[in-house]
């Protein structure tokens, strides 16, 4: 029994259910020459001509966008779609900086539109994601992006994004019988609001095939490709090599049976999960093209006694932490060196600070009440710093729309990024104050303080009042002791 090969990603885009990602461009370019971009468009082809017309690439991955370029005006504009990412440095963006990102994109991919423009955000104590995807969908709704999407992005900031207005249909994550972090309130809620995960990472950097079933560990060093480091990691948090034997040797059968690799197998078992829109299946455009073993991602089912053996070698693998995107954002670091050294230099400050009197530091977060009320979004006086009462307010917007767990996230982001300007950290915080306006909303807004001060576990108040503004749910503050 064979599956279907395309899916409704949004209404009027069909796409293929295995999108054939260019991110090897960048490695196949890694001695700074660009490849030839004719003979891999005429590569490209080959894909659609066998039913895989849905490329994935980004403004990093080499010359990948000129190589679609070509490919529009070689082949036409319409045959195939062509997804693409910005993953801007963090920081302050501005509006024209926004704007030519996606110029950019448009001109290597010689296009008036980009069919889906994904978002990366390295920090969301800092409030420059927002600013950029407001303008991102400005310039959808002026024509120059068909649709919006986000990479790597958790649940709760997917919330926030959803819930301030800003149209998403996709969300890029890694999902794979080794990272199962995106099966849970991920899918749950692209469910129930109709958001498309699209998955990478499905056959961990080759290590979820025959190539090593029963083979000794190898050790994590510089004789890994890039790709094998960073999914190496990934098993060793997975419980180790032992428990990733144990996974493929239950897999070995289940993939003889249906006459498929343990990666067709691996990439197949993901794809036909709840809310996945597709699986992204790497390229190396010119030299492997795997068509056939892709066909075979379509061609089978998993009987119910199938699906039951995976998922009970699923829950003998110990759970990579937190949700999806937080390799790129916290301990552990699942990349390939273990941290962001090979991605990004330093993160900037979130918000300006200015000295004031008496030794105290001021941080301002720039929300037109701060200037109304006259008053500082946290100050830092010798090793304590106070944070005033916080609201879902970025600018002159409100942020979060009417759900509450969306707005706390954001008020928290708010004021980790005044903490983390004034030299401090989330870790410090030893007080917070939760003043809410509907009692019976108490429950998601104590589960969004508890998903981010879990293990902190701060001294808190919860209290009913009358807040200032009838779009505002809840509003925080919190205190927090620097140690020396």
């Amino acid at each position: 029994m064979s599956i279907n090969r395309t899916i409704e990603l949004a209404p009027g885009l069909h796409i293929s259910r295995a999108l054939i990602g260019l991110w090897q461009i960048a490695d196949m370019e890694r001695d700074g020459k660009k490849l030839d971009p004719i003979p891999l468009a005429q590569a490209m082809k080959s894909y659609v001509d066998a039913g895989f017309h849905t490329f994935d690439m980004a403004d990093h991955y080499g010359s990948a966008e000129e190589i679609s370029g070509v490919y529009r005006k070689t082949y036409g504009e319409n045959t195939a779609q062509h997804f693409t990412k910005w993953v801007p440095s963090p920081g302050n963006l501005t509006k024209e900086q926004v704007r030519e990102a996606v110029q950019t994109a448009l001109h290597r991919m010689q296009t008036e539109r980009i069919d889906l423009m994904q978002f990366h955000a390295w920090q969301y104590s800092h409030p420059s994601w927002l600013d950029a995807l407001f303008w991102l969908q400005e310039l959808k709704e002026e024509g120059l992006i068909r649709h919006l999407g986000l990479t790597n992005f958790d649940t709760a900031h997917l919330n926030i994004v959803v819930n301030s207005g800003i149209e998403v249909v996709s969300n890029q994550v890694c999902y794979s019988l080794l990272d199962q972090r995106a099966s849970g309130e991920m899918t749950e809620f692209c469910q129930k609001h109709g958001v498309k995960l699209l998955a990478f990472g499905t056959i961990a950097g080759g290590f979820l095939s025959e190539k090593w079933l029963g083979k000794p560990e190898p050790k994590l060093d510089e004789s890994l490709t890039w790709s094998q480091m960073k999914y190496k990691r990934y098993i060793d948090t997975a419980g180790g090599w032992e428990n990733f034997q144990n996974l493929l040797k239950v897999l070995q059968p289940i993939a003889k049976a249906h006459e498929v690799s343990i990666s067709t197998l691996a990439s197949h078992y993901i794809m036909t999960r709840p809310a996945v829109g597709g699986v992204i299946i790497g390229a190396r455009l010119g030299q492997s093209q795997h068509l056939v073993e892709n066909q075979q991602l379509f061609s089978f089912s998993l009987s119910e006694k199938e699906k039951t053996a995976i998922q009970t070698a699923l829950s003998m693998l110990a759970k990579i932490p937190g949700d999806c995107g937080d390799e790129y954002r916290k301990p552990p670091f699942l990349t390939a060196s273990g941290d962001l050294s090979h991605h990004l230099e330093n993160f900037p400050a979130p918000y300006p600070t200015r000295p004031g009197s008496d030794g105290r530091t001021k941080a301002l977060s720039g929300t037109i009440w701060e200037d109304i009320a006259g008053f500082s979004r946290a100050v830092r006086k010798g090793n304590r710093i106070l944070v005033s009462g916080t609201t879902a307010t970025h600018g002159s917007k409100a942020i979060g729309g009417k759900d509450p767990a969306a707005q706390t996230h954001y008020i928290l982001d708010k004021i980790e990024g005044a903490i983390l300007s004034l030299g401090g950290k989330m870790e410090d915080v030893v007080r917070t104050r939760i003043f809410i306006r509907n009692v019976d909303q108490w429950e998601p807004i104590s589960r969004a303080h508890g998903k981010r001060f879990g293990e902190i576990q701060p001294a808190n108040t919860m209290v009913k009042a009358e807040l200032i503004g009838e779009e505002y749910l809840v509003e925080i503050e919190a205190e927090a002791v620097v140690e020396s």
